[in-house]
């Protein structure tokens, strides 16, 4: 038994008419035959909504004493022994009364959702738990009822009744709301105009923001990765440092300000692995984007700025958040920074929005900048230039200013030198700059002057004694850098296979985004996953991602086999062997989800394969009853007119000659049935999409019904489409044959059109029993017959090749209901010039 289907009417305010909606809807599902019953309503002595009870089963109430008074509460335990197929149940949000079967109303709810039973309920905006402070600080009343957003939001339907506030309060002043001694009252406090716009805006907001998750969720299970419709996106720099909070709620407003906004969060490290963020301060800052729907990326570059812009221009970004600078004023001399190379490198296609904040201009407070044995050309440059023209100038000076200064003192001062030349430059400049000092000190300081000997033994010592240091102190420094870089590297590379790690445990099984990753990572122009079935075969590519990916290994800057048949191939740079130890686990990662999706695939084909087994059997027992039953009426009909025992008058021949084309058009329908279902299946239909007048296909397609039985609405002023016509009438054929089918006598199935932006809507609106919404979906499956239809009436293949052929003109068939009863289709078709014209290629055989 599965779970019962919660479905919601959400209000901005008490007297909006949700209570009036769900009994209307009750009635609805009654009319079309769905045992439904009142759980419990409170109609609160409105007249209106009192009527509305009329005709519908209550189940009575349960009594419960408290406090020496008797109360009412919903009685589950009955509900659950009646097992309706549906129950009404007003004010989700109510507290019970203690003594009840469970504290709060939603959680008696539950229990009927998870004994199977259907609940339709009612709940304003203000007794969501997360809006609780927002309505109190609206309107000054804090509501002590309230139901937690999770139990809303698992809702499978959610409908807003929506009142403008002027219509709220000409509703409450005509007492249709409350009675007329609280009207005043009510209308000069919490129903104020101004409570009830700020009401419905919440009202809006939220449920907007549950059709998204709606629209998420079904482009995630029709896997859809095409964008529908424009969307700002947002990236925001990060440095690591405290005003990344301030910038990711910046980009969270602007998100909000468009539709379907989303927000980028990205850090930029060094290729180096290097990083003066705190981690601490980068982990709070990824919690606070996700909360607030956005994603966070890590990525590596040489250059902090390109590695930004190639990042928002890979994303399709169309603006970047960054903040004002913490670094110094006079530190602008050396280097604009970041924001101000990205605001002038953006182009026209990227907004860059410069955010002020408390850190600006204060200098950086985080972790100190390591230094790095894989230093930039401009440092090694200044090592060079400190550990060589340091000591020379120095020298220079010493002999103009301060020649007395003291051997012991100016040794002192070019150590200063080397240890420089060793902080900028490295270990080579360092023992350069080591070596020319010692030269200089001989030369210049050490008796006799301007020779290169020494005459006094202790000064050989010390000027020994100064490379020793010097050499040291260089050796030291660098030995520094090195492990500095290496801790980085492997903090880096942890996150980076934790990361890996967490994915293969939730299961993710996209192997672009996968391979998005690793390029974000390693900062590369492409990659590409290359696979062959054995070394004579040439290479394919399994998945690629990046610009210009290559298709073979040999032609990468990077490759990494992955055994004898598979390859991952990466340009842009040539990475350091370091490198290959994390482009070996991504490596696996990507055979694993590539393995993963294959079984998928298989899945699917194995599934394909038992639905051809289910239509194949259904096919029989189509043939072994549907398919005879016309050719037993013919044969008897036949085998009467060839009697020659009994005389028959023209009557009796025209009759029994009308039962066998009766029977003859039955079975060469049912065969074209077969027959079109078998070319869906095979995928061998093939549209010839030619522009069209809908006025001109539709009456074509009316001519195996009886004139009276359709209501034509076509207008002539309807743009064209683009559609195969063959196909389109025989779609409309079945559709509008099926709805005949279905309508009560004397009631017309109503077909018309109309234009809704760049496609046309036909609609075949029937008055007949309608379809429950969980069997609307089903009837499009062959050989489904909804309902008591009776036997012989056809095989259910109808609606089947209608949506297949309508899909395949690239069209949609779908279902609504019909209001007042009934069911109606709608088929939405492309305008003419929406799409270019397509030309099939037919066989020779099928060319006249």
């Amino acid at each position: 038994m599965g779970r019962g289907k919660l479905r919601i009417y959400l209000g901005a305010a008490p007297g909006v008419g949700k209570t009036y909606a769900m009994l209307s809807e009750a009635h609805r599902r009654i009319e079309r035959g769905t045992d439904c019953v009142v759980g419990f309503v409170e109609h609160h002595s409105r007249p209106r909504t009192e009527v509305m009870l009329h005709g519908l089963e209550l189940i009575e109430r349960r009594e419960i004493g408290y406090r020496g008074s008797t109360f009412t509460e919903m009685d589950v335990d009955a509900i659950l022994s009646r097992r309706p197929a549906v129950a009404l149940v007003d004010e989700l949000a109510h507290t019970n009364v203690p003594g009840s079967r469970n504290a709060k109303r939603w959680q008696d709810v539950e229990e009927l959702l998870q004994a199977g039973i259907d609940v339709v309920s009612t709940v304003n905006i203000q007794h969501l738990e997360s809006l609780g402070d927002v309505v109190e600080t609206i309107t000054g009343v804090r509501q002590r009822e309230t139901v937690p957003d999770e139990v809303a939001r698992r809702a499978d339907q959610i409908e807003l009744v929506d009142m403008s506030p002027q219509a709220l309060r000409r509703r409450m002043a005509h007492g249709n709301v409350y009675k007329p001694d609280k009207v005043d009252a009510a209308l000069s406090n919490y129903f104020r105009p101004g409570n009830l716009t700020a009401l419905r805006e919440l009202a809006l907001l939220w449920v907007a923001d549950r059709v998204d998750e709606y629209l998420q969720e079904y482009r995630g299970e029709h896997n859809i990765r095409s964008t529908w419709q424009a969307r700002e996106r947002i990236v925001v720099g990060l440095t690591g440092g405290p005003e990344g909070r301030t910038l990711i709620r910046r980009a969270a407003r602007l998100a909000e300000k468009g539709a379907g906004g989303e927000v980028l969060a990205v850090y930029i490290a060094a290729s180096d692995g290097l990083t003066s963020a705190s981690p601490k301060e980068l982990a709070v800052q990824r919690t606070l984007v996700e909360d607030l729907g956005g994603t966070f990326h890590h990525v590596i570059g040489d250059s902090i700025p390109d590695a930004l812009l190639e990042f928002a221009r890979g994303c399709n970004a169309t603006q970047i958040v960054l903040g004002v600078s913490r670094r110094r004023s006079w530190q602008s001399v050396f280097s604009p920074g970041v924001s101000a190379t990205v605001a002038r490198e953006s182009g026209p296609d990227l907004d860059v929005h410069i955010v002020t904040h408390d850190e600006a201009a204060k200098g950086r407070r985080s972790l100190p900048v390591a230094r790095s044995a894989r230093l930039g050309r401009s440092r090694i440059i200044w090592g060079w230039l400190t550990g060589m023209a340091g000591p020379a100038l120095l020298a220079v000076l010493l002999n103009l200013v301060v020649p007395d200064l003291g051997l012991a003192n100016d040794m002192l001062l070019f150590l200063t030198c080397t240890v420089a030349a060793a902080l900028l430059g490295g270990l080579l400049p360092a023992l350069a700059s080591a070596a020319f000092g010692s030269l200089l000190l001989n030369y210049f300081f050490t008796p006799p002057l301007h020779e290169f000997t020494i005459s006094d033994p202790k000064n050989i010592v010390a000027i020994a004694i100064f490379v020793g240091v010097a050499v040291s102190v260089a050796s030291v420094v660098d030995l520094a850098a090195r492990r500095t870089h290496q801790a980085a590297r492997l903090r880096a590379e942890s996150e980076i296979l934790s990361f890996l790690a967490g994915s293969v445990l939730r299961g993710e099984n996209s192997l672009d985004a996968l391979l998005e990753r690793l390029r974000e990572t390693f900062a590369m122009q492409s990659v590409a996953l290359l696979e062959r079935t054995s070394e004579v075969h040439p290479w394919t590519t399994a998945a690629s991602v990046g610009t210009s990916p290559v298709g073979r290994p040999e032609d990468a800057d990077v490759d990494l086999p992955m055994g004898d048949n598979m390859a991952l191939a990466l340009t842009g740079r040539v990475l350091p062997a370091e490198d290959r130890r994390v482009l070996g686990a991504f490596a696996a990662q990507a055979a694993v989800v590539l393995d993963r999706q294959r079984l998928v695939d298989e899945a699917e084909k194995s599934r394909a394969l038992a639905e051809g087994n289910r239509i194949r059997t259904a096919l029989l027992a189509a043939v072994s009853h549907d398919l005879r039953t016309p050719l037993a009426g013919i044969k008897a009909s036949v085998t009467s007119l060839r009697s020659a025992d009994v005389e028959w008058s023209e009557e009796d021949k025209a009759e029994l000659l009308e039962g066998i084309e009766d029977g003859a058009d039955r079975l060469a329908a049912l065969i074209g049935n077969l027959l079109d279902m078998s070319r869906l299946n095979t995928g061998t239909v093939v549209p010839l999409i030619r522009e069209t007048d809908l006025d001109e296909v539709v009456p074509m397609a009316l001519g195996g019904v009886p004139e009276d039985s359709v209501d034509l609405d076509i207008p002539e002023t309807l743009p064209m489409i683009a559609v195969d016509r063959g196909l389109l009438e025989r779609a409309v054929a079945n559709i509008v044959e099926n709805a005949v089918k279905y309508s009560p006598d004397g009631q017309p199935v109503h077909v018309s059109a109309s234009a809704l932006g760049n496609r046309v809507e036909l609609r075949v609106v029937d008055r007949g029993p309608g379809v429950p919404d969980e069997a609307k979906d089903r009837i499009f499956e062959p050989f489904q017959r909804h309902g008591d239809a009776p036997r012989g009436a056809g095989v259910g293949l109808g609606l089947a090749v209608a949506r297949g052929f309508t899909e395949a003109i690239g069209g949609t068939l779908t279902t609504e209901d019909t209001p007042g009863g009934g069911l109606t289709m709608v088929i939405t078709l492309p305008m003419a010039g929406s799409a270019p014209p397509v030309t099939a290629d037919l066989p020779t055989s099928a060319v006249t």
